[in-house]
C-alpha cells in the first residue's frame, strides 16, 4: 500500500468511528504532512482519495471538511426464482457482448475482465519472452494431456491457501475456468439431466448448460450468504438433479463469501442426496481479507466437488490457464479433456509456474485485492452520487463485480440498447437468469480504472436510468 493510501485508509476509519463529525474542518494539509512524516504531495494525494469517495468536501481558502454522510443503499433481498427446471436462453444476446470486446471505441462495463495493466505483471512478461527466446523447441511441442508438471505444483502450493490439500497428479490443466467447468459437465452429465444453480448465475456457466443440453434450475440466493440451503433441499427432494454449480467464494455477480457453516452444510446435502457439487473458485483468490477464504472442496472427503478455478481473473483472461481437481471423476476428466480440448499450450503454462514460484503472484495479488476494494467503493459512491433513490447495491466480499437492483419500472434490457448507441456496453440482469428474471437489475464491472472518464459513464447512465423511469 502507497503511503498515500494508507493514510487515505486512516482518515476515512477515524471518519467511519465517529472520530470526526458532520461539517468539521480536518487538519491542514502541512499539519498533518508534519503528524504524520510525510510530503505535502502525500496528504494532498490522500485528500484527493477522499474526496473521490465523497467523505470530504473542499472548500476554497478554507480547508478541507468532512462531508454529510449518504445513507448506504440497502442490500438486496434475497431472490426468489421460479423453482422448475427450465431452458437456457439469450444466447444471442450474450453473442453480442463477446464481439464488443474487439471493439476498442465500446467502454465494456457489462464485461468481467480484470485489470491487465499493472507494473506487477512485468515478471510475467518477461517470463513469457525468455521462454521464447530459450526454449523455443520445448514451448512448440505437445504438452502433456494433464498439464505441465511445475505448474500443477504450483497449484497445489496455491491451493493449501484454500486448506485444500490436493498433489500434482490430483490436477488437470485446462484452457481456463470456462474449460474446466465444461469438461467437468461432460465428465458426470449427459443431454436432458437437470443441475441446480444459484440464482442470479454467471451467464457463461448457463450457456454451457444450454450446450450441452441440460436444464437449469434456479435456487434463491442471498445476496450476503449465498445460497438457500432449505430451497435446494426441497429441489433435490422434488427433481432428479444431478448436481449443483455454485461460486461460494467472491460470487460472481453477487460478490458474497458464503459462511463456512453453509458451505459444510451444502456438501452434507450433496452426500445425502448423492449429487455432485461443481465449484467455480475463480473469484476466490480476490477476498478483500487475507488468508483467502475456504473452499467447498477442502471439507470433500469422498471426491464428489469438482473444483474448477483459473488465472483468468487474478492475472489475464489471455493466459488461458484453468485447471480441475476432479476428485472421483479424475479419468472421465481426463478422457473428455482429450477428447474435447486435447492439449494445452505450454508457453503460458512454464510462464505462470515461474510467475508464482519466484513469489510474483502473491504480490500481484496483494496489489488488486487493495485496487478492486478501493474501486468498488468509488464505484458504489458513484452509483449514490447518479442513480435514483430506491436502488439496492450489493456489498461484495471481493473480486470487482456489483450487482445492482433498480426500481421495478426500469427495464435494463431496453436502457443497454439506448447505451449501446452511446458505445457504453452493460450487463443486464435477464443474462444471468436462466428463466428472465432480473429484468431491473444490471452488473457493473469494477476493474475499470476510476478515471475521470469512466465517472462520465456512471454519471450517463444514471441519466439513461431516471429517462426510462420517467
Amino acid at each position: 500500500m502507497t503511503r498515500y493510501q494508507h493514510l487515505a485508509n486512516l482518515i476515512a476509519e477515524r471518519i467511519e468511528q465517529g472520530l470526526y463529525r458532520h461539517g468539521e474542518k480536518l487538519p491542514s494539509v502541512r499539519a498533518l504532512s508534519q503528524e504524520h512524516g510525510v510530503s505535502i504531495s502525500t496528504v494532498q494525494q490522500a485528500y484527493q482519495t477522499l474526496e473521490t469517495l465523497q467523505l470530504i468536501t473542499p472548500q476554497p481558502r478554507s480547508g478541507y471538511f468532512i462531508a454529510p454522510r449518504k445513507a448506504q443503499p440497502p442490500v438486496p433481498a434475497m431472490s426468489r426464482p421460479v423453482q422448475r427446471p427450465v431452458d437456457v436462453t439469450h444466447w444471442d444476446q450474450i453473442l453480442t457482448m463477446l464481439d464488443a470486446r474487439h471493439d476498442k471505441s465500446i467502454i465494456p462495463f457489462g464485461g468481467g475482465s480484470p485489470d491487465i495493466t499493472q507494473p506487477s505483471l512485468k515478471p510475467l512478461w518477461r517470463e513469457m519472452a525468455r521462454l521464447v527466446q530459450h526454449h523455443a523447441t520445448d514451448i512448440f511441442s505437445y504438452d502433456e494431456l494433464a498439464g505441465r508438471r511445475e505448474l500443477r505444483e504450483q497449484i497445489a502450493r496455491l491451493m493449501l491457501d484454500s486448506e485444500a490439500v490436493a498433489s500434482a497428479d490430483d490436477i488437470i490443466i485446462t484452457s481456463g475456468c470456462h474449460a474446466a467447468l465444461a469438461i467437468a459437465l461432460l465428465a458426470v452429465c449427459k443431454p436432458g439431466d437437470i443441475v441446480a444453480i444459484e440464482s442470479p448465475s454467471f451467464y457463461g456457466t448457463m450457456q454451457l448448460l444450454r450446450g450441452f443440453d441440460i436444464k437449469a434450475i434456479e435456487i434463491p440466493t442471498d445476496p450476503q450468504t449465498g445460497i438457500s440451503v432449505e430451497a435446494l433441499e426441497m429441489a433435490l427432494e422434488q427433481w432428479p438433479i444431478k448436481g449443483v454449480i455454485l461460486v461460494p467464494n467472491c460470487n460472481n455477480p453477487l460478490g458474497f463469501i458464503m459462511p463456512d457453516a453453509r458451505k459444510r452444510a451444502v456438501l452434507a446435502l450433496a452426500q445425502r442426496h448423492d449429487i455432485v457439487i461443481f465449484e467455480d473458485d475463480v473469484y476466490g483468490e480476490l477476498a478483500n481479507d487475507y488468508p483467502r477464504p475456504r473452499t467447498i472442496k477442502s471439507w470433500d472427503i469422498d471426491g464428489r466437488v469438482l473444483l474448477c478455478s483459473s488465472f483468468t481473473k487474478t492475472i489475464a483472461p489471455g493466459l488461458r490457464v484453468g485447471w480441475i481437481v476432479p476428485g472421483r471423476y479424475h479419468d472421465r476428466v481426463l478422457h473428455m479433456k482429450y477428447a474435447a480440448t486435447g492439449t494445452n499450450v505450454p508457453t503460458t503454462q512454464l510462464a505462470v509456474a515461474a510467475f508464482v514460484r519466484e513469489g510474483h503472484y502473491h504480490r500481484h495479488m496483494r496489489r488488486m485485492r487493495q485496487i478492486y476494494q478501493s474501486n468498488m467503493e468509488t464505484y458504489t459512491c458513484w452509483l449514490r452520487q447518479y442513480f435514483p433513490c430506491g436502488i439496492c447495491v450489493t456489498r461484495p466480499e471481493g473480486g470487482f463485480m456489483l450487482w445492482v437492483e433498480l426500481p421495478e419500472m426500469v427495464d435494463m434490457v431496453c436502457v443497454a440498447k439506448q447505451l449501446c448507441e452511446l458505445k457504453i456496453q452493460v450487463a443486464p440482469g435477464t443474462l444471468f437468469s436462466a428463466s428472465g428474471k432480473y429484468r431491473n437489475c444490471l452488473r457493473i464491472n469494477c476493474a475499470l480504472p476510476t478515471t475521470e472518464k469512466h465517472r462520465e459513464v456512471m454519471e450517463k447512465l444514471g441519466e439513461a436510468i431516471h429517462l426510462a423511469m420517467e
